[in-house]
């Protein structure tokens, strides 16, 4: 991280922005398809229905939007490296969506090992307890009121995947963050991005603008110099 420059670190954060806005796209879609329409029976909190996957559905859909959101804050930064406003947003952004995206992947996970772990029963809690099968993956046909044709499978296929994609939102927004803590001077490698990156541009600039009038590079400088 200590290589972010500002010739190529831009260029890095724009890639890295668009992927999120890619991944929290793919991983909205996906939550949305697992969520509102192959598990909604068990999303619904009832005294028949399980509701232990309930805060995982919420989280991954509020997951998708937010890296959406982050990355779109990625690429206003790289193309205005030098608003300090922009800065205070990518921190924000980064550092909540990485956090919300790590409490996805927790729940997923636990979502997935307690349902490989009971063979499917909560996800079968809606269907008629007397012909209940003894697990999701049975051919047995039973007296539901959704369709349970391989929800097993289905399911945990599409866990697996928004589990993934939340993995990249995870390390993608922790990228961001460092970015973050880089340009506002914090860190050894805001230090070094510092004094050896917006030095040569504050010097370039200090001859043609007013002596009263510091450049972001110049005051970022000289309030490190003050803090050494």
């Amino acid at each position: 991280m200590c290589g972010f420059d500002k010739e190529k670190g831009p260029g890095r954060l724009m890639k890295k922005g668009l992927t999120l806005i890619v991944v929290g796209h793919v991983n909205f879609i996906l939550s949305a398809i697992v969520h509102g329409s192959v598990l909604r029976h068990i999303s619904k909190p009832s005294t028949e229905i399980s509701t232990e996957y309930t805060v995982s559905n919420i989280i991954s859909v509020t997951s998708g939007l937010l890296s959406i959101a982050s990355g779109i804050v990625a690429i206003l930064v790289s193309r205005n490296i030098t608003n300090w406003k922009l800065h205070i947003g990518l921190l924000v952004s980064s550092c909540v969506n990485a956090l919300l995206s790590l409490a996805c992947l927790v729940g997923l996970l636990l979502a997935i090992s307690l349902t490989i772990s009971g063979d499917g029963d909560s996800l079968m809690k809606g269907c008629n307890s007397t012909h209940m099968p003894i697990n999701a993956r049975s051919p047995v046909i039973v007296n539901c009121p959704f369709d349970a044709t391989r929800i097993y499978d289905t399911t945990l296929a599409l866990w697996f995947s928004c589990a993934g994609f939340s993995a990249v939102e995870v390390g993608l927004s922790v990228w961001c963050f460092v970015v973050g803590l880089t340009l506002r001077g914090i860190g050894s490698c805001g230090h070094t991005y510092i004094r050896e990156q917006l030095e040569e541009e504050a010097l370039a600039l200090g001859g043609k603008t007013d002596p009263g009038h510091a450049t972001q590079g110049q005051r970022l400088i000289r309030h490190h110099s003050s803090n050494a």
